[in-house]
Order: C-alpha cells, then sequence, then structure tokens
C-alpha cells in the first residue's frame, strides 16, 4: 500500500500546514510531489522557528514537520516564463493542491478554465480559509477562536485557551485527502478531472460533532471544564498517585465503573444511587472524585495501571513528548530525511497497516 500512488505525480502549490500536509501523506504512498515555492519568498514556515534553532538554516523543525519526500522548484507567477512552465508541470500532473487568496488564480493567470484547458484529467484541490467567496486571511487559531473550540477548551480559571496543535489544520488536510481519494478513485470510471475546495471553517465546525449535538438538541452551550467529559464520569478527570505521576481514567459504561470499583476496593460504591449509572456519576461527579482519589493516591502509577489494564479499564499516565518518544511504538512511526543538508524528522502522515 505505501507505494499506491507511485505512478501519480503531484504538485504543491500550498503553503503552511494543511496543504502541504496532505502533499507529503501523497508523498508518502509513493507520489512524485513536487513543491512550488516564490524564489524569494518561500513557504513562510521555513522561518517559524524555536530560539534553539539555526538563525542561518533554509528550512525549521515545522516545515519539516509536513514537507517530506518531495522535490523543490521556484516559481514566480508574475514572471510569463515561470507561470508558463508551471503550466506545462501541471499539464502532466494527476493532482495539484493550492491554498491562493480570493483572486489569485485570476491575477497570476491560472483560472480554473486555464487549468482544465492544460489538463482535463487534473485533480484540482483547494485549502481556503471562509469559503471560496470570502478573502480573509485565515489562521488555525483565529479559526479555533470561530469555531467555538477556544471557548470549549481551558479551564473556568484559565479562560479560552488554544489547542496546543495547529488542529483545524489537521482536520482540513483530513477532508482534502479524502475528497482526493474520491476524486481518483472516479476519475479511474470517467477519464474526467475535477476540482473541489476545503474551508478551514467548515472543517472546524463539522468537528464539533458530539459537543454541537448537545448544543442543537439540548440547548447545551458548553462550558470550560478542563479534560472533563460533559456527557461521561469519571471520565478525564486527573489522580495524582503516590509516586507523583498523573493519571486519568476513561470509564465509560456501567461495567467499566463496576471493575475499577472492584480494583479500588471500593464495591459499596456501585449500589450508591449517587453513582448507579452514568447520568448519576455526572451529576455527582465531584463527589465521585474525591473518593476516587481517595485510594488511586495509596498507589503507585505502575501499581494502579497495571491493576486496571488487567481488567481493561480504560486508564493512562500523562505523559510529556519526552515519555512518549521513549516508546518503540513511537519511535516506530519517526520518518528521517536530510532537507537542504540537515537531518530531519517528523512523524508520518500514514499509519494504516
Amino acid at each position: 500500500m505505501i507505494n499506491a500512488l507511485k505512478d501519480l505525480t503531484v504538485i504543491d502549490a500550498s503553503t503552511v500546514l494543511a496543504g502541504p500536509s496532505v502533499g507529503t501523506y501523497l508523498a508518502e504512498l509513493g507520489a512524485d510531489v513536487i513543491k512550488i515555492e516564490h524564489p524569494t519568498h518561500k513557504d513562510v514556515t521555513r522561518n517559524w522557528k524555536l530560539p534553539s534553532e539555526d538563525k542561518n538554516s533554509s528550512i525549521s523543525a515545522y516545515f519539516s514537520s509536513i514537507n517530506y519526500l518531495k522535490s523543490y522548484e521556484s516559481v514566480d507567477f508574475r514572471d510569463k516564463d515561470d507561470l508558463n512552465h508551471f503550466l506545462e508541470l501541471i499539464a502532466s500532473a494527476d493532482i495539484l493542491i493550492t491554498n491562493f487568496k480570493k483572486g489569485d488564480d485570476r491575477k497570476f493567470g491560472i483560472t480554473e478554465d486555464v487549468i482544465r484547458q492544460c489538463n482535463p484529467r487534473l485533480i484540482h484541490g483547494k485549502i481556503n480559509g471562509y469559503g471560496n467567496e470570502s478573502d480573509r486571511v485565515a489562521y488555525d487559531l483565529i479559526l479555533q477562536a470561530e469555531s467555538g473550540f477556544m471557548s470549549m477548551n481551558g479551564t473556568p480559571e484559565s479562560g479560552p485557551v488554544k489547542m496546543p496543535v495547529a488542529l483545524i489544520d489537521v482536520l482540513s488536510a483530513h477532508h482534502l485527502k479524502e475528497a482526493i481519494l474520491l476524486a481518483l478513485y472516479q476519475r479511474e470510471k470517467s477519464g474526467k478531472g475535477a476540482h473541489f475546495s476545503v474551508s478551514l471553517y467548515d472543517a472546524a465546525v463539522s468537528s464539533l460533532v458530539n459537543q454541537a449535538s448537545n448544543y442543537l438538541m439540548g440547548g447545551k452551550i458548553p462550558q470550560r471544564i478542563g479534560s472533563l467529559h460533559p456527557n461521561i464520569a469519571p471520565y478525564g478527570e486527573l489522580f495524582q498517585t503516590k509516586d507523583g505521576d498523573t493519571i486519568t481514567l476513561a470509564i465509560g459504561s456501567d461495567i467499566h465503573f463496576q471493575k475499577l470499583c472492584d480494583v479500588l476496593d471500593y464495591s459499596d460504591l456501585i449500589s450508591d444511587d449517587r453513582f448507579i449509572d452514568n447520568q448519576s456519576r455526572v451529576v455527582n461527579r465531584t463527589e465521585l472524585y474525591t473518593l476516587l482519589h481517595s485510594g488511586i493516591k495509596k498507589r503507585n502509577s505502575k501499581e494502579i495501571l497495571s491493576a486496571l489494564h488487567a481488567k481493561n479499564i480504560p486508564a493512562g499516565k500523562v505523559k510529556n513528548l519526552s515519555d512518549v518518544f521513549m516508546e518503540q511504538s513511537a519511535q516506530s512511526l519517526i520518518r528521517e530525511e536530510i532537507i537542504d543538508g540537515v537531518k530531519t524528522k517528523r512523524i508520518t502522515s500514514v499509519i494504516f497497516k
């Protein structure tokens, strides 16, 4: 499956995260991916560096995370020769990825009509911020703010908090991948190309899932409750163990709760009316947390987690990235490549086995 797209050519004329990550995904599946950058104003993420990174390097860790297995070409769309070269590239390509601002296609002379004339079989996937008719500049942070995510994320004390990855970009990229793969499937039957767009805003709102339905069906506006789940308890509560680690539980059923109580020697809680079912546990989650914590903090994390896992109870230690990448299962997902003479690392975008 890794070389499933080895006969395809992809032109990645996108920047920042969403579009380039789609290009990387297709490259990992074997496609020949050519990343297009302006000769002097290259992908801005080349300069999004940590203070510890080399100021004079042409790449950054951020850039490396979503640019993998690509070749690079410089194109200035305002230069006639460069534009003609770009049109020659797409004439023989299978897929084009762009995130042009509204009006840039007309300004540069690469409208959909021009693209179709060059290559009727081309699949053109476009990323934008707020839909095809909007010219607003879109950054993930602003989308998190305007789609409700920040209002739900954090604690009552913290105020609104953004997620620590550009999740809206990541979600948009997944939607674009799905559309491209569907278009490839349809082209096999029809021989015709396609063009479509994915907006960050639509991707964000469509990802509200259960929180959206809680509001649409129950009128519930989610409040900031940290890692807690509005519909399930105990779920997301943080417990300190005897040796100072932090663990969390995802008790999604009455059976899980009964097994948890057995492990903690709290079998009396199973028949307690306050905790008799999930809805009751949600109402009385603060009291339940106090009781559970009194038992968990008497045990070391390895001991309690081993006991919980042995009973198939969803529980885990809260790990930092150093902890995560000590695990062989995470190390197996690391991919390395030399770009501009720099050894780069990132996590694979293809994880199906």
